[in-house]
């Protein structure tokens, strides 16, 4: 018997601000297959309508849909979700250098503003594809997406620094296990922000926590300064479904809203982070 996901329960204890996005999760459609180099789609698929019913229990107005690795370099499902979503979604799609300049004129019209680069497993696009897909998509004004084990920074900083306009370091740099923040790692990470063209995305946090739930402090020590010295440099995103484990073991997306609502400090900060960035990058 498959697990029931959660899609709605009680309203976060903090209200986010009015016009709040989402700025990462998934879709899925029992209707398409996973694709080969891809893992295997959720078992209740997690289809748009579901997300649908998360986004209004937590109080989310807007979303950007990122391309999951279950579909490779295939962006039909996503797309299509755009196409219901009209200007309340974007997209983050998997481009290659063979993604032609008319697939991307036909995947802006429909809402893609940003091209994902994933240097874990299952993959569809690593990071030695980043530079040339930097290129096709900077005529769009998208941004890449670029998602690696934070552990290894120091070998990918020299291909991050030549990134042409704005880019997004995902899921608070996946550092796993969690470093210290007096690491060199770590330092890194500051440096590629102070630069003034990255991004740094809150998303996923119980992937690379040690600790783990409810506090996640492994995390947090590493997340708030960042917070607190670069609050126009910050995004967050649910993560959902939050296919990195069984349905019965997914956070509840409430709790965990609040906790990262929490660490962003002020009503101020929240408007940057949920508000203001997001709806800079892609809308």
């Amino acid at each position: 018997m498959i697990a029931k996901r959660i899609l709605f329960g009680q309203a976060p204890k903090i209200a986010l601000p009015e016009g709040a996005i989402d700025s990462h999760m998934h879709v899925y459609s029992a209707q398409y297959p996973s694709l080969l180099g891809g893992p295997d789609l959720p078992a209740d698929a997690a289809c748009l309508e579901d997300y649908q019913k998360v986004q209004q229990w937590l109080g989310l107005k807007r979303v950007v849909i990122t391309q999951p690795n279950a579909y490779q370099i295939d962006n039909t499902v996503m797309l299509e979700a755009l196409d219901v979503l009209g200007e309340r979604g974007r997209g983050v799609v998997v481009v290659t250098p063979d993604t032609t300049e008319e697939e991307l004129e036909e995947w802006h019209a429909r809402g893609a503003r940003g091209a994902r680069i994933m240097q874990l497993p299952q993959g569809a696009a690593g990071i030695d594809k980043l530079l040339e897909v930097n290129a096709k998509i900077k005529p769009f004004g998208w941004t890449c997406i670029v998602q690696f084990y934070g552990n290894e920074i120091l070998e990918y900083v020299p291909t991050l620094e030549k990134i042409q306009g704005d880019y997004v370091i995902d899921h608070f740099c996946k550092f796993i296990p969690p470093v210290k923040p007096d690491s060199i790692e770590y330092n890194a990470l500051l440096g590629l922000i102070e630069r003034g063209n990255a991004y740094y995305k809150m998303a996923g946090v119980y992937e690379s926590s040690k600790v783990g739930a409810p506090e996640y402090s492994d995390i947090e020590v590493l997340a708030k300064p960042i917070i607190e010295r670069f609050p126009e440099r910050v995004l967050w995103g649910s993560n959902w479904p939050h296919v990195s484990g069984p349905i019965e073991n997914a956070p509840n997306d409430a709790i965990l809203l609040d906790k990262m609502m929490e660490w962003m400090g002020s009503d101020q900060t929240r408007q940057q982070i949920f508000v203001e960035n997001p709806q800079r990058l892609y809308w």
